[in-house]
């Protein structure tokens, strides 16, 4: 099975609410680091092969999916877009400040307190973040200039013709356009928020 999106964007550029509209636009599943989450038997050895640099079938990875966005997938951008030719590579992108004050205050906070189950599959992103973004999570300005530098990266090498760069307000138009689907009569989905985020975790709101 093909993808037909290939999402570019790292996590905490709308990556959920993409998930849930790409689910629905195209009747298939789309892979999310939930996925990995929730159904580690096959999805961490899958992951942790790419990272280690194994041998990787790019056009069938990940293996029952029509779509891709987040990580771990976002990362391997490149390998899934030349394997892809025909998909549309959706770059979600917002505001560097803005993305950085939300990851730092939810996922990157998962590498500080890891349920031991999960440690293992969070020292492979780790590493997969030292190789292909950056993991000085702690550091503002260098994550931010990695954010800075993935975005310019795909924009760079992804020809304008498969390249759709999208925010969450601009919602569904776009991506109906690009893919020649009909606009849903329904609100973009909007799930995850920050605050959605840190309950799930057991974390207080943030105002």
């Amino acid at each position: 099975m093909s993808l037909k999106v290939v999402g570019a964007g790292v996590g905490r550029t709308g990556t959920n609410s993409l998930k849930l509209a790409l689910e629905q636009l195209l009747g298939g599943k789309c892979h999310h680091m939930f996925e990995v989450i929730s159904d580690p038997t096959v999805q961490v050895p899958l992951w942790t092969n790419a990272i280690d640099g194994g041998e990787v079938d790019w056009s069938s990875m990940p293996p029952g999916f029509v779509s891709l966005v987040d990580w771990p997938g976002a990362s391997f951008w490149r390998e899934l877009s030349a394997a892809n030719p025909d998909a549309l590579v959706l770059l979600s992108v917002r505001d560097p400040e803005a993305w950085y004050r939300s990851a730092s205050n939810s996922i990157f906070l998962v590498f500080e307190a890891l349920p031991p189950e999960l440690r293992p599959w969070f020292d492979s992103m780790r590493r997969l973040l030292s190789e292909r973004f950056s993991d000085r999570l702690d550091d503002p300005t260098a994550m931010m200039d990695a954010f800075e530098r993935h975005n310019a990266a795909v924009r760079r090498e992804i020809p304008s013709r498969r390249l759709l760069e999208w925010t969450p307000t601009d919602g569904w138009e776009p991506i109906c356009e690009r893919l020649g689907l009909d606009v849903p009569d329904e609100p973009f989905p909007k799930t995850n928020t920050l605050n959605d985020w840190r309950a799930n975790f057991g974390m207080a709101p943030i105002s």
